[in-house]
């Protein structure tokens, strides 16, 4: 497994770096380390050792945006991130594209780029908004031979923007705040042989868990700084953010043990909740243990919100896969109400049975309804408290990552 993700500000030329030269709003892709990358892979295939073997290739394109994963190469499908019982992260309904040559690859990154999203800043005006995770897969026989993990992600200035008026654009920077603070985290726990890496603090270091575990994986960061003086505190944190991930040695004897949540050091996590003051669940233990390691850069305030924020976007996923659900049981009801209407034409129909089928039907659809709308009233008061939690943020900018 190799990862290789490009971190710095907006506008100091990741996107570039990683995908190729910008003529206008056009990309050429085939100067960036997507198509470098790709173009290595298809040379190495053609050497004997590795022909031998009758890899086959696929790619596969997706986007972390506020916590949410789609898919750029389905029309920007909405994924499920699960982790099975053997503790393996699947991104469920992503799809994986058989390529055979380079130009293939470069046909699907023209393909994702064009529909990424993204959004207008005082540096760039098509500033990347999201985390872009462009992936080489080799395959021998269906089965996982390796993988190259590509990333170009969101500018490392947009997470200091948590305070802001407009929701979305909170959530945007608290999750990309977190999700650089987790990889930073992941990456440096592997380096020191820590009994616990928090891969579940975020999205982005859920999905890219296998790419940082095993004797054979290797790590590679590229650090874009602006040469601007408006950019110097932005460089300051870009080059603060790098010297902390270089930190990163492998240790091939314990590169593999990636230890469950449970394995958390009881004591650690009661002090912990006695200093944040909330509950325990997988996701929000490795928070409160990313938060610990960050004090510095993460004030009791500050977890709160991304607290919040997490339980809030954990409740508005339930709350649209239950009312999803729900529309979908009320097709079926349509359908048993109709056959009971054209039951009622008959010149002798059962009244009691259609009476018995009818209070049925309506007992079932005020459960069910009943059951969404309390869902609904917790989501409601999730936003509530994570716009007040928003307010209680210090506006003083956090110390550089």
């Amino acid at each position: 497994m190799a990862t290789c993700f490009a971190y710095g500000q907006t506008g100091s030329g990741k996107t570039h770096t990683m995908g190729g030269d910008f003529s206008g709003k056009n990309q050429d892709c085939s100067k960036g380390i997507y198509a470098l990358a790709a173009r290595d892979v298809f040379l190495m295939l053609k050497k004997p050792n590795y022909k031998k073997l009758e890899l086959q290739v696929y790619a596969t394109f997706f986007e972390i945006y506020s916590g949410k994963v789609f898919d750029l190469l389905n029309r920007k499908t909405k994924l499920r991130v699960l982790e099975d019982g053997k503790q393996q992260v699947q991104v469920v309904g992503l799809q994986e594209r058989e390529v055979k040559c380079v130009e293939d690859v470069l046909k699907l990154i023209d393909i994702g780029n064009s529909c990424r999203t993204s959004g207008q800043t005082s540096a760039n005006a098509h500033s990347s908004r999201s985390h872009a995770v462009f992936q080489i897969i080799l395959r021998r026989k269906g089965k996982l031979h390796g993988k190259f993990s590509l990333i170009d992600l969101a500018g490392n200035e947009r997470g200091a923007d948590t305070s802001s008026a407009d929701r979305q654009t909170r959530l945007e920077g608290a999750e990309i705040n977190k999700s650089l603070l987790a990889l930073k985290e992941c990456i440096r726990a592997l380096g020191r042989n820590k009994p616990h890496t928090p891969f579940r603090a975020s999205k982005l270091t859920q999905v890219l868990r296998d790419s940082f575990i095993g004797e054979n994986s290797r790590t590679c960061m590229i650090a874009t700084i602006s040469p601007g003086m408006a950019s110097c505190e932005n460089t300051l944190n870009t080059l603060r953010y790098a010297n902390r991930v270089k930190e990163l040695t492998v240790d091939p004897t314990a590169a593999g043990d990636v230890r469950p949540i449970m394995h958390h050091p009881p004591n650690q996590i009661d002090d912990l909740e006695a200093q944040w003051g909330v509950g325990s669940s997988p996701q929000r233990d490795d928070l409160k243990l990313l938060c610990e390691q960050n004090e510095e850069e993460v004030s009791p305030q500050l977890f709160t919100f991304h607290e919040a924020v997490s339980q809030m976007v954990e409740m508005e996923e339930q709350v649209v896969e239950d009312h999803r659900a729900v529309f979908q049981e009320s097709i079926r009801w349509l359908e048993d109400e109709k056959a009971l209407l054209e039951m009622t034409e008959e010149v002798d129909y059962d009244v009691d049975s259609y009476a018995t089928q009818l209070e049925a039907i309506l007992e079932q659809k005020i459960d069910i309804l009943t059951e969404l709308r309390d869902k609904v009233k917790s989501f409601r008061a999730a936003l509530q408290e994570e716009e007040q939690a928003s307010k209680q943020i210090n506006p003083k900018r956090p110390r550089a990552l």
